[in-house]
């Protein structure tokens, strides 16, 4: 049982991480045997993991019609990002309270490279140390319910990030904000911290509902 349920999540965590890299698209069908013979797992595996992709909000199944990739539309967007607004501010707090001198150091070094990646016209790097960012910020945080509660709605949300990280000014416009979240919580300020960090999603949902405007993807 034990081996069943590591090849389960083996294959959950593959699809996954494909469907964050965008191998595969909003509406693409994800084909049973296909996947199968993609990832070598049995089909009692691979209906497991899109089952539970689907709790995830990832994927989609539908009676009679397979399973596909959900898409999620901006009006959706934006009300994740309300939530990751009020989750991600209660990590920054609890980041700040317990923050560590090597942790201060990591924070303030990637928070250079993002301004040097800026500098440098460099936006996908950028978007990458981003990443790198909240992740840092979320394992010095500790908090293993709020965690998860992010790495789901982030990855709903994989497809407007990419979008947004092409925005014209958008990096330049979140280069502060994320060194005020860096300060704030290097100087264990969880107010401050909380703060700067529902400041900042604050200005994802602007940008969100920006594209929208421009007639971005719905």
């Amino acid at each position: 049982m034990a081996e069943r349920d590591g090849d389960r999540r083996h294959v959950s965590d593959a699809l996954r991480e494909a469907i964050l890299r965008g191998e595969f698209l909003p509406g693409e069908r994800l084909v049973e045997a296909q996947l199968m013979t993609r990832f070598g797992a049995s089909r009692f595996n691979v209906r497991s993991a899109l089952t539970d992709l689907s709790a995830e909000g990832l994927v989609e199944v539908q009676r009679n019609r397979g399973a596909q990739v959900r898409k999620v539309s901006l009006d959706e967007a934006v009300e994740i990002t309300e939530v990751r607004m009020v989750v991600e501010g209660l990590i920054a707090a609890r980041a700040a309270e317990r923050v560590q001198a090597e942790q201060a150091s990591e924070l303030d070094e990637i928070g250079l490279l993002m301004r040097r990646a800026v500098e440098a016209g460099e936006y996908r790097r950028y978007s990458d140390l981003n990443s790198r960012l909240h992740a840092l910020i979320r394992q010095i945080a500790g908090h293993q319910t709020a965690d998860r509660i992010v790495g789901t709605l982030r990855g709903q949300l994989v497809r407007h990030q990419f979008v947004l990280s092409l925005l014209p000014g958008r990096p330049q416009t979140s280069l502060p904000q994320h060194e005020r979240i860096i300060a704030a919580i290097r100087d264990g300020d969880p107010k401050v911290a909380e703060e700067s960090m529902r400041e900042h999603i604050a200005s994802v949902i602007e940008a969100l509902r920006s594209i929208d405007q421009l007639g971005g993807p719905a």
